[in-house]
């Protein structure tokens, strides 16, 4: 019965909260990191890290274990967001601010905040001066003449290269995604909301044959094209294979 009388009088208080600033005791979180963790755990979403890795990074930047929710300013926010950008290049310190603002976007919803810190600080990308090296000709012909210790990482890696697929993308093939010379990704165009398709060269679709001769014709269309490791195993064997043309 004493539960049942703190819960009563915590819901009395929450209803008669509703439309002020005031927020109750029992569901304020002194702490602005317990708030930030608490939105994390409730809005994971699989495939989406930019949430949490957000933050890991707030936690790095504030380096301490509290942060009260009045000293999220928005100077704190320029701060933080330079804090990215001079850490990370590309889409990812506006990713990860992005995902910030949602937090802080939420928390003023809640009313911990009167004014939104962030409404003025937007996220930026931080596009990479560095250009990027391309595979030549002759080294891409030294690569494919290098034993391999994968062989079936070694074709998956071909097939990217006649297709401009990513590592994620050609792993996820499955033989039904393939019809005569078109394979249909599983990339959705933005404009049409349909799947991107490629037309096959001769290369890829020579290389298709051979994983086919290999899956002993491979009856089963949901089985993947490619048998790789993982991101880390990939990369890792990619590593030494590379490192056998030094």
């Amino acid at each position: 019965m004493a539960v049942l009388e703190i819960k009563k009088s915590q819901l009395i208080i929450e209803k008669q909260a509703i439309g002020s600033a005031f927020i109750p005791a029992h569901k304020f979180k002194a702490n602005f990191l317990e708030y930030y963790e608490r939105y994390v755990e409730l809005n994971k979403r699989k495939g989406n890290r930019h949430l949490f890795n957000s933050l890991i990074q707030i936690k790095l930047f504030i380096d301490r274990d509290f942060i009260s929710p009045i000293d999220i300013t928005e100077n704190f926010c320029k701060r933080f967001r330079q804090f990215l950008l001079d850490k990370y290049t590309g889409e990812t310190p506006g990713e990860y601010y992005s995902r910030f603002k949602w937090v802080v976007n939420a928390a003023e919803n809640e009313g911990y905040f009167q004014i939104n810190p962030t409404s003025k600080v937007f996220a930026k990308s931080n596009p990479s001066v560095k250009l990027k090296e391309n595979l030549e000709i002759d080294e891409y012909l030294i690569l494919l003449n290098t034993p391999c210790i994968n062989e079936e990482l070694k074709a998956a890696f071909t097939f990217s290269c006649y297709t401009g697929l990513r590592w994620v993308d050609v792993k996820k093939i499955q033989w039904k995604d393939i019809h005569n010379k078109v394979l249909t990704t599983r990339i959705i165009q933005a404009k049409t909301g349909r799947p991107v398709t490629i037309t096959l060269h001769p290369i890829a679709k020579g290389i298709l044959e051979k994983q086919k001769l290999k899956a002993n014709g491979c009856n089963n269309n949901d089985k993947h094209v490619f048998s790789i490791p993982s991101a880390d195993g990939a990369n890792k064997t990619l590593d030494q294979w590379l490192n056998l043309l030094a």
